[in-house]
């Protein structure tokens, strides 16, 4: 599968990216992840991004024609992909809620764009050249980049050979919508602590395969929204 980052601060992404599960993603050819930088597709000495909002107002908006240039070079290097393989997004404060849902959709995707807003945000004009506005939360970020790492990393974990076992993905948290994944243990058995003997629960000790089952369904919880 194919990511495409535009941002203005690029090397933002590369710490991230190259590291653990997803660079093994991408040194086994699984995904790939192209970042561009917008001001390549300015015109001017100052590789202008940002303009005044009309009528006024805080901030500054990011400008629709560097966008545009970019979104249209982007999709000609792989012109070959259906447009019902590609989806283009702008990670937006007011965007549809990103879930385990919708990752499991776009993990069907061979391209993804990622547009990473900064400022004010984007000239609403951006949106007749886009197939969704994403967010990851109820809360403003001073970029889109976190929230489009935080896609890339949630399909990418989905996508077959990426994790080492998956099993994993049977029994985490929303692999069933809505429920987190039981308490999980590991050594020492007995862990001391201020003078307390914090233990493991016995029947994960037991050998007992039913018990512990029983005991982790039991251990699920709902998570609230």
């Amino acid at each position: 599968m194919q990511f495409h980052l535009i941002s203005i601060f690029p090397d933002i992404f590369s710490s991230y990216l190259n590291e653990s599960i997803l660079k093994r993603a991408q040194d086994k050819k699984i995904i790939r992840c192209q970042i561009h930088n917008l001001r390549d597709w300015t015109n001017d000495k100052h590789k202008t991004v940002d303009d005044a909002p009309y009528s006024g107002g805080a901030g500054m908006l990011m400008k629709i024609e560097p966008l545009y240039r970019a979104l249209s070079d982007i999709k000609e290097l792989n012109k070959e992909i259906r447009p019902a393989k590609r989806k283009i997004v702008l990670l937006s404060a007011g965007g549809k809620k990103w879930n385990q849902s919708l990752a499991r959709q776009y993990s069907k995707l061979e391209e993804l764009i990622l547009i990473c807003g900064r400022y004010e945000g984007v000239d609403a004009r951006i949106k007749k050249f886009i197939d969704a506005e994403i967010s990851v939360g109820d809360y403003v970020l001073t970029g889109g980049e976190l929230p489009a790492l935080t896609l890339i990393d949630s399909i990418a974990r989905l996508l077959p050979g990426v994790l080492g076992n998956s099993d994993s993905l049977l029994e985490e948290s929303h692999a069933l919508a809505g429920i987190a994944e039981y308490p999980q243990y590991t050594r020492p058995e007995i862990f001391m602590a201020g003078g307390k003997k914090y233990a493991v629960p016995k029947v994960l000790l037991s050998g007992d395969h039913r018990k512990v089952k029983e005991w982790r369904n039991s251990r699920q919880k709902k998570i609230k929204n």
